[in-house]
């Protein structure tokens, strides 16, 4: 995400009006500028749950502002 202001707000958007749980992670755990969202996927989610996480990550994604990068592992 980059900024811990959006970071903890989209971490509360999904949770509010997604039902989704995803762990803001912001500094001091990360540099500041390199705040981020870390999902926890298991065994117990389904297609259809993670198609809802991707779909509200888009919408947020686009409504935010956020820059689409490649992802880091």
């Amino acid at each position: 995400v980059g900024n811990a202001k959006h970071c903890k707000m989209i971490s509360d958007i999904l949770l509010n009006d997604y039902g989704v749980y995803v762990q803001p992670i912001n500094y001091p755990t990360v540099p500041k500028g390199t705040e981020r969202l870390r999902f926890t996927p298991s065994p117990d989610h389904t297609d259809e749950m993670m198609d809802h996480l991707v779909s509200a990550m888009d919408k947020l994604w686009t409504h935010c502002n956020v820059a689409r990068l490649p992802g880091v592992a």
